[in-house]
C-alpha cells in the first residue's frame, strides 16, 4: 500500500508518496489556503486524490502541521488560522472514507529522524528543529514519547534563566506563544536578529551571520558565543529531564557547521560534573524529514484502523 505524507506549512503544503519502505516516490507542493477552513481541507483533500491517481490506489494519509494538537484532536496554529478549534483528522476522514492522521509537524521530524534517520542505533533521540521556531519531540526505542496536551517537545518555550539574561544583559522578550522570555525569542532565525542588534548594535539576518561566522568575523563570533550559551543552556535541561542519547538538529540554522560541532561543549557548560553529554547530529533527511514522519503516523493509523 502506497502511504502519502503532507506537510503543512503557513506558505505551502508539501505532498509526497512513498512506498512500504519509506523510499520517496514523488512529491509536489501547492500554496495553503489559510483563512477559509472549507478550501483548507478542499485543497487537502485535492492532493489525496492526486496521490491516488498516480498510484492507483487508496493510500494512508499522514498529516504533519505547526501548532498543537490537544487530546480531542482540536487544533492550535497561528500559521494556519483557519485551522483552529477543528478537528481536521475527523473532517478529512469523512472526506476521504479512510484513517487520517494528525501530528505537529515537529514531531513528525523526530520521529522520521527516530526511524532510519540520523538517530538510528540510538535508543532515546530529541529531535530538534532549529529555524523559523525552535521545537522538536522526543522518540524512546523509535516510539514518540505520549504528547498528552500535544505540548511535549515545545522546547523553544522553555524560559531563558536569569543567569544567562543578566550575563548577556539580554532584553526580556515577549514571545508570540504569549509568554515572556522564552527561547525561541533568541535562538530562532528571527532571534539571531535580535541577538546581532543586541550585541553588536547593527542588525543582521541569520544567512548573514552564517556567512560572516564562516570569514571568522569577531562580531559575528561574538553573537556566536552568546547563542551557544543560550542553547546550550537550554538542551542541557532537555538532557536533565529526558535523558536523549543523541540530539538531532533539523531546520536552516542547523546548517550552520558551527552550531553543530561547538553545541556539545556549550551543553556540558550548563550539565553537573561528570554527566554524559548526548551527541548532537545533524538531520539525514533534512527539509524531506517532516513529510516522511507524516507518511510514517500515516501508515501505524491506517495499520491500527486494518486498512
Amino acid at each position: 500500500m502506497a502511504v502519502y505524507g503532507l506537510d503543512i506549512g503557513g506558505t505551502k503544503i508539501e505532498t509526497a508518496i512513498f512506498n512500504n519502505n519509506l523510499e520517496q516516490q514523488q512529491s509536489w507542493r501547492i500554496t495553503t489556503p489559510t483563512d477559509d477552513y472549507q478550501q483548507f481541507l478542499q485543497a487537502i483533500y485535492q492532493q489525496v486524490l492526486k496521490a491516488d491517481e498516480l498510484t492507483s490506489s487508496q493510500g494512508a494519509v499522514g498529516i504533519g502541521m505547526p501548532g498543537i494538537i490537544n487530546e480531542a484532536g482540536k487544533v492550535l496554529s497561528a500559521n494556519v488560522p483557519c485551522a483552529t478549534g477543528k478537528v481536521i483528522a475527523d473532517d478529512l476522514q469523512a472526506l476521504l472514507k479512510r484513517p487520517v492522521a494528525i501530528l505537529n509537524d515537529t514531531r513528525c521530524f523526530a520521529l522520521s529522524e527516530a526511524n532510519g534517520g540520523a538517530g538510528e542505533g540510538y535508543s532515546r533521540v530529541f529531535g530538534a528543529i532549529v529555524g523559523t521556531g525552535a521545537a522538536g519531540g522526543m522518540c524512546i526505542d523509535g516510539t514518540l514519547f505520549n504528547q498528552g496536551l500535544g505540548m511535549s517537545g515545545e522546547y523553544g518555550h522553555l524560559p531563558l534563566s536569569a543567569y544567562l539574561q543578566q550575563k548577556y544583559q539580554l532584553p526580556v522578550l515577549k514571545c508570540g506563544c504569549g509568554l515572556n522570555g522564552c527561547v525561541e525569542s533568541y535562538i530562532a532565525g528571527p532571534g539571531v536578529q535580535t541577538l546581532y542588534q543586541h550585541i553588536t548594535q547593527s542588525p543582521k539576518s541569520a544567512i548573514e551571520w552564517a556567512n560572516d561566522i564562516k570569514l571568522g568575523d569577531e562580531q559575528a563570533l561574538k553573537v556566536l558565543a552568546c547563542y551557544l550559551d543560550i542553547l546550550g543552556e537550554t538542551f542541557a535541561a532537555i538532557s536533565k529531564s529526558l535523558h536523549p542519547e543523541v540530539i538531532v538538529l533539523g531546520g536552516g540554522l542547523s546548517l550552520i557547521d558551527a552550531i553543530v560541532e561547538k553545541l556539545p561543549d556549550a551543553i556540558q557548560t550548563h550539565l553537573f560534573s561528570g554527566f554524559a553529554v548526548p551527541d548532537v547530529k545533524r538531520a539525514k533527511f533534512g527539509d524531506s524529514s517532516g513529510v516522511r514522519g507524516a507518511a510514517i503516523i500515516g501508515s501505524v493509523h491506517a495499520n491500527s484502523n486494518g486498512s
